[in-house]
């Protein structure tokens, strides 16, 4: 499938930007809009013309002619709506597609501890909906500059050609029309805000009851959780109704102000027809240009009120539509066969100090008691948190590297397995086609798999419902091996695998995965033996050595590795 490209948008904060990057299509929608609305006038003006010919009964060739030059002008107007619209169509379509792509990048460059606090719902809607609304805000606004504006324009001047004082009499309507639209901007643009806010809160608590649903089956509140999410429903309709109403009630009003002019065009051109000042051909060229005209003053109204609602959900979105800056370094792009993490006087939260290293290779293993910050040093390793200290990859300081770069080379694998609703193989694939055999044999995932008779098939549930806890952490893990990096972080992948089963897995990574540099997080140290060296975590300092010697000279180390040894899985508080 041919990728689609998409122009690069100079500045995406300011609207101007994407007719701009779309000068070229742009370009079509002028020339072919001036041809379509400003000649339409013609036809009116051309029926009239037959109609005159046929009252004073001229020759039926000249009739003909005349009528064939009609139909054929009226063909290629037509012929130039359809290619204007198309334009207007492709155009907002590869507007959206930008837009989209920007606010998408936006979100994803934020700093985590942004991220976190905006609501998953709420950047949904602001990815999604508001996006669509701002581009149908610009394709409107795209589409009346010429179907109004330019229309208007030419049936304007044509009508003032026929009769000036005519023309000023009837139309004198028309401004208070336009008038009222103006007025109810912000009136619109209130009710309109609080429905796209509410919109977000339904998106966000959809997604909440979707994730949540078995644990209120569970608590036996899924009713009451029902019972509010019909109550959200019945305030967006509300709201919706709101913004709606007076936008789509008030185009009667608009129109029918528009056609007041109507009654004094019948009776003025009525009386210059029975004097002879005009021929009813051109009466009626001149009664359906003004009917036009008046008609198009709702849809000038209507405009202005889309607009409107667009500029709600442009101000929503406009966070989001500044260009994002780079770091300061180039991207990381380390070519050699072994990676270096180095960790030098880090601290961040609850860590006062961490220092230790790990090459490729090494399987260091990560520890100490309850709220140590264990899984704190695991994030820092991401590049997605503030840290103080030192933390490089062969040399490269961590927070110079681009996020996106980084994640070439860390992946990290916290205590959320994070499936898909989809089969194992989708689910290690992420979409593409590989063998997964290998890394399912890592993981001894292959006795489970033989108990299931669709195999690789095999649909694993939303969030891996149908998998026990342990087969979930064992999938996700042969996910992070098939698509493994330079420096594997894995936290706590065997809290619900036996011992027997971790050590067999650790086994595993040390001889099929010599190329990565591994990080094992965990509070279960029995395996602890199989690993390079030992990070213990305690008090927020640390100890880096060999499981023998924290057994010998940490008296905290040694205690929780009897209480486990003693009592299984025990973690010391």
């Amino acid at each position: 499938m041919k990728e689609l490209q998409l122009p690069a948008i100079k500045k995406p904060n300011k609207v101007i930007s994407y007719w701009k990057a779309e000068w070229r299509i742009v370009l079509l929608i002028v020339i072919t809009g001036i041809i379509y609305n400003g000649s339409m006038e013609l036809g009116p003006i051309l029926q009239g013309k037959v109609i005159d010919l046929i009252v004073a009964e001229q020759e039926q060739t000249i009739i003909v002619r005349w009528i064939l030059i009609f139909i054929l002008t009226i063909a290629t107007i037509q012929f130039c709506r359809c290619l204007k619209r198309y334009y207007v169509r492709l155009f907002a379509n590869r507007t959206s597609a930008s837009m989209r792509n920007i606010v998408y990048r936006n979100i994803l460059s934020e700093d985590i501890t942004q991220l976190k606090d905006q609501r998953t719902g709420d950047l949904m809607t602001k990815a999604i909906s508001d996006v669509g609304e701002c581009v149908e805000g610009m394709r409107k606004f795209t589409t009346e500059v010429f179907d109004t504006g330019i229309l208007m324009s030419a049936y304007f001047i044509t009508l003032l050609y026929y009769d000036v004082k005519l023309t000023l009499t009837a139309s004198v309507c028309i401004p208070a029309a336009m008038l009222i639209a103006e007025r109810m901007k912000t009136t619109i643009y209130r009710y309109t805000k609080r429905y796209r806010k509410q919109l977000s809160e339904i998106s966000q608590q959809t997604l909440e009851n979707v994730e949540n649903e078995l644990l209120y089956r569970m608590h036996g509140v899924q009713e009451i959780k029902n019972e509010a999410y019909d109550e959200m429903l019945s305030d967006l309709q509300k709201k919706a109704i709101r913004a709606n109403v007076l936008e789509n009630s008030m185009q009667p009003l608009y129109k029918t102000i528009g056609l007041i002019g109507i009654v004094l065009v019948v009776y003025f051109g009525g009386q210059m027809v029975i004097q002879g000042d005009w021929t009813i051909g051109r009466f009626s060229a001149y009664l359906t240009i003004f009917t036009a005209f008046s008609v198009k003053v709702s849809k000038a109204a209507k405009l202005f009120n889309s607009v409107q609602k667009a500029q709600v959900s442009w101000q929503r979105i406009l966070p989001y539509l500044n260009p994002v800056e780079k770091g300061k370094a180039a991207r990381f792009t380390d070519e050699q066969e072994k990676v270096t993490l180095q960790v030098r006087n880090l601290s961040s939260g609850i860590i006062k100090r961490a220092d230790f290293e790990v090459q490729s290779g090494d399987i260091v293993g990560i520890t100490g008691p309850v709220a140590s910050g264990k899984s704190t040093i695991g994030r820092l390793l991401q590049g997605l948190f503030p840290y103080e200290g030192s933390i490089t990859i062969n040399g490269t300081e961590l927070a110079n590297i681009e996020s996106a770069a980084v994640s070439r080379y860390i992946v990290y694998m916290g205590h959320d397995s994070r499936l898909l609703s989809d089969t194992i193989y989708n689910n290690i694939t992420l979409g593409e086609d590989g063998d997964v055999r290998q890394v399912l044999a890592d993981v001894c995932f292959e006795q489970d798999l033989a108990s299931m008779p669709e195999g690789f098939e095999t649909l694993v549930g939303a969030s891996g419902v149908r998998l026990s806890g342990g087969q979930q952490a064992r999938l996700a893990l042969a996910r992070m091996l098939y698509n493994r990096s330079r420096i594997l972080v894995l936290d706590d992948p065997f809290a619900a695998v036996d011992v027997a089963t971790e050590r067999q897995i650790i086994e595993n990574l040390k001889n099929r995965y010599s190329d990565c540099a591994i990080i094992l997080i965990s509070h279960r140290i029995a395996s602890f033996d199989q690993l390079t060296k030992v990070l213990f975590v305690y008090e927020g300092t640390t100890t880096f050595d060999s499981h023998d010697r924290l057994l010998a000279d940490s008296e905290k180390y040694r205690e929780i590795f009897t209480l486990q040894k003693e009592g299984g899985n025990a973690e010391i508080r």
